[in-house]
């Protein structure tokens, strides 16, 4: 049993346990959802340019999401409430979806999109639902109070400006290794066209 799954309950039986375990395993999400993304660009048919176009620009605002918070978050150190995590719990996540649906979108593969809804379903609300508990647990009053007017996935910008924050490139580097994700995200969008 992983340290994710630890404080559920009891599984049911062999499989329910096998299953709940894979959903709440962070690197194989991360792993799987950029070897689809490489699928994509492999595989893709982009016969209409001005949908590689959207998708690539989809994909382009979820890069630069997941750019900017990651160059805010301290894991486990300090909440993270400035930047991004002003409008919406988990930019991260935001941006991978958004990555997620660009490229699905710019390979003009059919299959694409279920084949995402299915990852996205999987894995997502767990990674969301031990993420909200473990924060919780580290910051109690201060989470709950930021949480409270701010949604999981869905930015709320009413009555909150622009707010860029303390971004750090190295904090994107060190904690996360943002910007070679970023080049990896790239390649796969230029070799999608390209090839």
């Amino acid at each position: 049993m992983s340290h994710r799954t630890r404080h559920l309950p009891e599984a049911r039986n062999p499989v329910h346990k096998l299953i709940r375990e894979m959903r709440y395993h962070e690197p194989s999400r991360q792993l799987l959802a950029m070897a689809y993304i490489l699928v994509l660009a492999i595989m893709a048919e982009p016969g209409l340019v001005s949908l590689y176009w959207v998708g690539f620009s989809i994909a382009g605002l979820g890069i630069l999401i997941r750019l900017w918070a990651s160059g805010h978050v301290k894991k486990n150190k300090e909440l993270a409430t400035d930047g991004p995590y002003a409008y919406v719990r988990h930019p991260l996540y935001v941006g991978n979806i958004l990555v997620l649906v660009g490229f699905c979108i710019a390979s003009q593969l059919w299959w694409s999109i279920p084949v995402m809804i299915a990852f996205l379903w999987f894995y997502y609300p767990p990674a969301i639902s031990y993420e909200d508990r473990k924060l919780h647990k580290l910051f109690g009053e201060q989470w709950e109070n930021w949480s409270r007017d701010t949604y999981a996935l869905w930015p709320k910008f009413k009555g909150r400006g622009f707010r860029f924050g303390g971004w750090s490139f190295r904090q994107s580097l060190m904690g996360n290794g943002e910007p070679l994700l970023v080049a990896y995200m790239i390649y796969c969008a230029w070799h999608l066209v390209v090839f």
